[in-house]
């Protein structure tokens, strides 16, 4: 009896050290916590970019990988770019802000 129950709790320990591991994140993986805060971010960004009548939102993309955020696509000046940028910058959780944006 002894023998089966040792066997479950150390069955239980390696189960729980596994999904431990298997959520942590990596230098190039996301942990799950970091996925579902990043695509919040990606969300508000985006929201944010088309609350913004001078942008053309449809053309730029965003892409968030552990708080720095990615802007890219195509616009119409230099100005559409900063104000795309410094929009992103006034979003909660935005780490940092790579610009990727290409004029027309």
């Amino acid at each position: 009896m002894k023998t089966t129950q040792r066997f479950f709790t150390l069955l239980l320990a390696a189960a729980a050290l596994t999904s431990i591991v298997a959520c942590s994140s990596t230098p190039t993986q996301e942990s799950t916590g970091q996925y579902v805060d990043d695509t919040a971010i990606t969300t508000k960004v985006k929201a944010a970019i088309f609350n913004e009548p001078t942008l053309k939102s449809a053309e730029i993309n965003v892409e968030t990988f552990k708080g720095a955020v990615q802007l890219s696509g195509f616009v119409s000046t230099q100005a559409d770019i900063q104000k795309a940028i410094a929009i992103t910058q006034g979003v909660g959780g935005v780490k940092s802000v790579k610009n990727d944006m290409r004029l027309k």
